[in-house]
C-alpha cells in the first residue's frame, strides 16, 4: 500500500457518540475492502467538547474524582468507551486521531501498531523541537521535565487507546496541543498518578495551530502506514 492509499477525513468539532458512530461506519468500510483494492487505513481526525471517556474497568477503579455538580461546573461529560485502557478526557485544544486500520492486511501485530502510533506522535513532535518519548511501562508519548533526565518520560503529552475487532482497529490517540489542562484535574488521566502537558505548555507561543498539527500528524501516519 502507498501512502497515497490511506484515507485523510477531518471530522471538525464532533460530539464524541456522533464521532464513534462515524467510526463504525469507516470500519464496516475497512472490511468490506479487505478482499479487494479499497483502502485498508482511513484516519479520522476530530475536536470533541469537553468529555470524559471511560472504558468498563474504570467505573471500578475510583479514577473518576468530580462528582456530577463538579463536572456540571465545568461543562464536561462522562461518556462510557469500549476501548482499551483506564480514564481520559477530551476537549477543544486537542487533535484526536481515530486511525481505522485493517492490521490483518497490513501484516501489523497489535503490539507493533501501538509503536507505530507512539512513533508517529514523536516525529510529529519532533518538527516543533519536542522531545517525545516512550515508556516501557506505560503506552503513549511523554515528554521529559526540562529539570530532570533527558531520557525520562515526565509528563504525558499523547494518550493511545485501541480496541481491535475482527482485525481491524477502532479509537487511537489523543495529542494535547492547546487543552484546556485543569480539566484533567476531574481525573486521574489513564488511571497514572502523573503530569500532563501540552504543546502550548512546552513551547509557548511558539505553539502551532490545530491545522498544522493535524496535517503533519496526518503525513507522517500516511508514510508509515503506506510503507506496509
Amino acid at each position: 500500500m502507498s501512502r497515497d492509499d490511506v484515507v485523510i477525513e477531518d471530522l471538525g468539532h464532533m460530539r464524541y457518540e456522533d464521532a464513534y458512530a462515524r467510526q463504525r461506519e469507516v470500519h464496516a468500510c475497512v472490511l468490506a475492502a479487505r478482499d479487494s483494492s479499497g483502502p485498508a487505513a482511513h484516519i479520522l481526525f476530530v475536536e470533541h467538547d469537553p468529555v470524559i471517556t471511560m472504558s468498563a474497568k474504570a467505573r471500578r477503579t475510583g479514577n473518576l474524582l468530580a462528582d456530577e455538580t463538579h463536572l456540571r461546573a465545568h461543562g464536561v461529560r462522562v461518556v462510557e468507551t469500549d476501548r482499551g485502557g483506564d480514564i481520559t478526557y477530551h476537549g477543544p485544544g486537542q487533535l484526536v486521531c481515530y486511525p481505522i486500520v485493517d492490521l490483518q492486511r497490513l501484516g501489523i501485530r497489535l503490539h507493533a501498531y501501538l509503536r507505530l502510533l507512539e512513533q508517529c506522535v514523536i516525529e510529529t513532535l519532533a518538527c516543533w523541537g519536542v522531545r517525545g518519548l516512550r515508556d516501557a511501562s506505560a503506552t503513549g508519548v511523554w515528554v521529559p521535565d526540562p529539570a530532570g533526565p533527558p531520557d525520562d518520560p515526565h509528563a504525558k503529552i499523547c494518550a493511545i487507546g485501541v480496541r481491535v475487532s475482527r482485525w481491524a482497529t477502532l479509537h487511537g490517540l489523543a495529542l494535547n496541543v492547546r487543552t484546556n489542562l485543569d480539566h484533567f484535574g476531574l481525573i486521574v488521566p489513564c488511571g497514572l498518578h502523573r503530569p500532563v502537558t501540552s504543546l502550548e505548555r512546552e513551547i509557548g507561543d511558539r505553539c502551532p495551530s490545530m491545522g498544522e498539527v493535524r496535517e503533519r500528524l496526518g503525513e507522517v501516519l500516511a508514510e508509515h502506514l503506506g510503507d506496509r
